[in-house]
This record gives C-alpha cells, structure tokens and sequence, in this order.
C-alpha cells in the first residue's frame, strides 16, 4: 500500500493487518484512558491527538508505521505533558476493520445471493483467521438493493435483510477462536 501525500502513513498490528489512522479511534483510545487514570473528559484529549495526528502527517515519506510506534508515541507524549499516570491505561485496540457488503455483491457478480454468501462467510473465515477484535460491516441496505436488483424497499428486501444479518451471527458465534470480537452491521 502507498501513502499519499498530505495522507496518513497505514498503521501494521503485529499480526501484519493494515490500517488507516483515524482520529475518533485516537481519540476515544486516549479518552478512555484519561478517564481510567480519574480525569474523566480530559481536557487535553483533543490537543494530544491531534499532535499525533500531526506527527503522523509528518512521516508521510513512510507508508507504514508500526502500531507499537503509535502506542510508544502517544505515551511519549503523555510523559512529556505531564500526565505520565495516564501511560499505563492507555492501551489501544487496533482499529475496526471495515468491509463493504455491497463491494461482496458486486465481486459476486451473477451468482447472486448463493455467490454472495459464500464470498461473505470466506471473508469473515479469513477475518477470523488474522485475530481480528474489531469488525465494521457496512452498506447493508445497498448490498441487499443490489443483490434483489431493485431501486425500492419491499418485503423481499426485509426478508433478505434478516437472512444476511442471521448469517453474520452465526458465522461470528459458531467461531471458538474468537475471545472477545466487537462487530457493528450499518
């Protein structure tokens, strides 16, 4: 993957997962951690994320930086502000991996809803498989237009709707390697 300029550099978990960098992750990560060390709604939450989030812009001549370097370079800055009681609590969880059902549809090209599923239950398997904590599925309600090729909500769209939802649960529980997956369906 490349950077682009004026970008953020991908953050690498240890497991080799890229990711893009996002405030609001930062920024509750930091937040959470604050009100962990008994300063709830800190009011420094916002100035130290966006001095990462200006950091990291500043190292857009590498495309990848470790996720251990961001969680180092947030202690640092913790420490060097004064609020070193804050360094213990503060430990990120990589952020949410986002999939696009309706980007599944489409590579399911004419196998409709049986290409669709299968393609999904792949995805998340391989999800899985990389240790994944934290899963966004998104576009439901285009995959389900896209995959009933209508412009229009019906019943059959509801129907298919509570099929794609009931598969993702099952797919997710049925998983015991799993200790702890946060998953949002949008």
């Amino acid at each position: 993957m490349v950077a682009f300029k004026e970008e953020f550099p991908y953050l690498r978990c240890d497991s080799g997962q890229l990711f893009e960098f996002n405030r609001d992750w930062l920024h509750a990560a930091i937040n959470r951690a604050a009100d962990q060390a008994g300063y709830p709604s800190w009011w420094l939450t916002d100035h130290v994320t966006e001095s990462i989030a200006f950091y990291l812009r500043l190292r857009n001549d590498e495309s990848v930086v470790a996720f251990s370097q961001l969680s180092q370079t947030v202690r640092y800055v913790l420490k060097a502000i004064g609020y070193k009681e804050i360094i213990p609590y503060f430990t990120p969880a990589p952020p949410p991996i986002s999939i696009s059902l309706v980007d599944i549809a489409q590579e399911a090209g004419t196998g409709y809803e049986l290409a669709f599923f299968d393609l999904l239950e792949k995805r998340i398997h391989a999800l899985i498989e990389t240790g994944v904590d934290n899963l966004q599925l998104c576009s439901l309600q285009a995959c389900v237009k896209y995959l009933r090729r209508t412009k229009v909500w019906t019943r059959a769209c509801d129907a298919l709707r509570e099929e794609i939802v009931c598969f993702i649960r099952e797919r997710l529980t049925s998983t015991t390697t799993i200790e702890r997956l946060k998953c949002s369906l949008r």
